[in-house]
């Protein structure tokens, strides 16, 4: 999941980002209710996790503002006020769940999978297939020919990206930023030790791979041999 995390705290933003990276997940940040709208406004994530109690706009204005854009993405309220009128007003205001502080990640991470669940049914793709590879986005369960095949974190997430786009060449740059959100070259061979030991995963011992190198290009996954 793509998620972005609007909380005016740092060291709670990090943890919290930290936490869902840990887990497999693409987490960004924003620190105020303007900068956490305008990248709300693009559309690209998959839940947003908003503090109430924000600088420059509140979580609850942020919110209504999306609604407002016809931005639905589902939106959990993280908020100290967490009283029955305070729940229910973060609802009517366009939240999706409320969670009061102090809370277990575990809980959080668990509403953050249902949300996702939900959006999945009005038309989010949660699993992906080529040829007889499977990736169960909300399991983060991946099998070929109905063999499980265990992923970490860091090679599932590379492995849904490929396949989201599969039959496309992915570039490097595009796996930098989408897989390990750098938005520069970090000079090493990070990616190509990632797909190795991903290919020797979901190819080695198969009949074809699925995996190829497009030289000069990039990475493509795809049924067949090239």
């Amino acid at each position: 999941m793509r998620l972005l995390i609007i909380e005016d705290d740092h060291d709670a933003a990090d943890y919290l980002a930290k936490a869902f990276r840990e887990v497999g997940h693409v987490a960004d940040q924003a620190f105020d209710g303007e900068e956490g709208l305008a990248l709300a406004l693009d559309g690209r994530y998959d839940v947003l996790i908003v503090d109430r109690m924000l600088p420059k706009r509140d979580g609850l204005s942020l919110i209504g503002a999306l609604r407002a854009s016809s931005v639905e993405t589902p939106a959990l309220i993280l908020s100290a006020l967490g009283q029955v009128d305070d729940r229910v007003k973060g609802l009517r205001a366009g939240g999706d769940d409320y969670l009061a502080k102090p809370y277990a990640f575990s809980e959080l991470l668990a509403r953050i999978e249902v949300l996702s669940r939900r959006r999945g049914g009005r038309g989010q793709e949660t699993l992906y297939r080529v040829g007889d590879l499977e990736l169960d986005r909300l399991s983060h369960r991946v099998s070929r020919a109905e063999t499980e095949i265990a992923l970490q974190p860091r090679e599932f997430r590379l492995l849904e990206y490929l396949m989201k786009h599969a039959g496309q060449v992915v570039t490097r740059t595009m796996l930098l930023e989408n897989v390990w959100d750098y938005h520069f070259d970090p000079q090493t061979n990070v990616i190509d030790v990632h797909i190795s030991r991903l290919r020797s995963k979901i190819d080695k011992g198969f009949s074809r791979p699925l995996l190829h190198t497009v030289r000069g290009a990039g990475y493509m996954i795809r049924d067949g041999a090239r």
